[in-house]
C-alpha cells in the first residue's frame, strides 16, 4: 500500500532535507508531495531529489499558507489527486523583518544566557509584522491559520475509519507562553509574532488531538533546535555572511555543552523523521519532540513537556473556527464565491 506524504515549505532548509531523508528510507510505495509557494524553487527541489533518487515519486503542489484562496485551491487539488493522506508535515513558516538588538547580542555572548539566547532568540529579536491581502497578520496566517485551514479542508483524506494519519508540526524553542495572548491571537499589538505563532501551533496540536484522535488523526509537535537555515541567516540581513563563518567555531564549542545546537538542517530534521517511524498512539500529545545533537555529532530525539493546557488550546481552536467562518471558508463553503 502506498504511503502519501505532503510537506509544506519543502523547497529548502529543514523541509527539503526531510524529503531527502524520507526518500533515503527506501520505503516501497512512498508518494511525496512538495507543497511550496514558489513553483520555480519547488521544481529545483524536485530535480535535486530525483537526481539522487531517480525512481522516486515526487509531485509538486503550489500553496501559499498566508493566502486563504491559495490554501483552498491547494486542498481541492490534493483531494483530486489522492484518496487519502498519511502524513501532513506542517513545516512552512516565516519570521519577517527581524529587528536584531546588536548590543544585547554581544552582551549575551559573554553571559550565562548565551545558550538560551542562541537557542530561542529571546532578548535579542523582535519582528515587524505585515498584513495579508485577506486582512490577517502575515506571520499568524503563514505559520498557523493557513495550516489550520489546510487541515480542515483535508479532513476527507486525513480521517478514515480503520487507519491512522499524522499531522507533524515544525515548532520552535522560541514558542513562549509570554508572547501569546488569547485575546490577540493574531498578535496585532505585540512585537513577537513568530514566538506567538509557534506557541499557538503547540496549543493547536493539543486541540487537534482532542477532536480528531477518535477519527484516526494524530498531531505531534517538533523542535529542530538551533539550525543554520535561510530563516536564521535572514535574522542579520545587514551583516556580511563571513560573520556567520566566524561564529561557527563558537557554535561548535557551545554544542559540547548543550545538545540543542543541531546547526545543520539534516540534524534539525531528526525529530521529524523519528516521528515518521513511531506509532502515534504511543506519543504524548503534550510533549514537544526535540532534535538533539551531541557534542560528538550523534543525532537523537527526546520529548519535553510543553507549557500548554487543554483549556487554552480549546479556546484557541474555537477562535480559529470563528475566524474560519468569518472568512466564509471551510468544507461547507465555496471559497471562490466568498472572497
Amino acid at each position: 500500500m502506498n504511503t502519501v506524504v505532503l510537506v509544506t515549505g519543502a523547497n529548502s532548509g529543514i523541509g527539503l532535507v526531510l524529503c531527502e531523508r524520507l526518500l533515503s528510507q527506501d520505503l516501497e510505495g512512498l508518494q511525496l508531495c512538495l507543497a511550496c509557494r514558489s513553483m520555480r524553487r519547488a521544481q529545483a527541489a524536485r530535480s535535486a531529489l530525483l537526481a539522487s533518487h531517480p525512481a522516486a515519486q515526487v509531485a509538486l503542489l503550489q500553496v501559499d499558507t498566508s493566502s486563504i484562496s491559495s490554501v483552498i485551491a491547494a486542498a481541492r487539488e490534493v483531494k483530486l489527486r489522492y484518496n487519502r493522506l498519511d502524513y501532513l508535515y506542517l513545516n512552512a513558516g516565516i519570521m519577517p523583518n527581524p529587528q536584531f538588538d546588536v548590543k544585547a547580542f554581544f552582551k549575551g555572548l559573554f553571559s550565562s544566557r548565551i545558550v538560551s539566547m542562541f537557542a530561542t532568540g529571546e532578548g535579542i529579536l523582535t519582528q515587524k509584522d505585515g498584513v495579508t491581502p485577506d486582512g490577517l497578520q502575515d506571520v499568524f496566517a503563514t505559520n498557523l491559520f493557513g495550516h489550520f485551514l489546510l487541515i480542515r479542508e483535508l479532513e476527507p483524506v486525513l480521517c478514515h475509519a480503520g487507519r491512522t494519519s499524522r499531522l507533524i508540526w515544525t515548532s520552535s524553542s522560541n514558542a513562549h507562553r509570554s508572547a501569546f495572548d488569547l485575546d490577540d491571537v493574531q498578535h496585532r499589538r505585540g512585537a513577537r509574532p513568530y514566538s506567538s505563532s509557534k506557541y499557538a501551533s503547540d496549543l493547536l496540536s493539543l486541540a487537534l488531538n482532542t477532536r480528531y484522535n477518535k477519527q484516526g488523526l494524530f498531531s505531534s509537535v517538533t523542535c529542530p533546535g538551533f539550525v543554520m537555515t535561510n530563516l536564521t541567516y535572514g535574522i542579520l540581513p545587514s551583516f556580511p555572511a563571513v560573520l556567520w563563518t566566524l561564529l561557527m567555531p563558537v557554535f561548535w564549542l557551545i554544542r559540547m555543552f548543550t545538545n540543542t545546537f543541531t546547526l545543520t538542517p539534516y540534524n534539525g530534521a531528526e525529530a521529524l523523521l523519528w516521528l515518521f517511524k513511531q506509532k502515534p498512539e504511543s506519543l504524548d500529545p503534550q510533549a514537544k519532540y526535540h532534535s538533539f545533537t551531541s557534542g560528538l555529532g550523534n543525532n537523537y530525539t527526546l520529548p519535553r513537556k510543553m507549557d500548554i493546557d487543554v483549556e487554552t488550546s480549546d479556546a484557541l481552536f474555537e477562535k480559529l473556527l470563528r475566524l474560519e467562518r468569518d472568512n466564509c471558508v471551510g468544507s461547507a463553503f465555496d471559497a471562490a464565491s466568498c472572497l
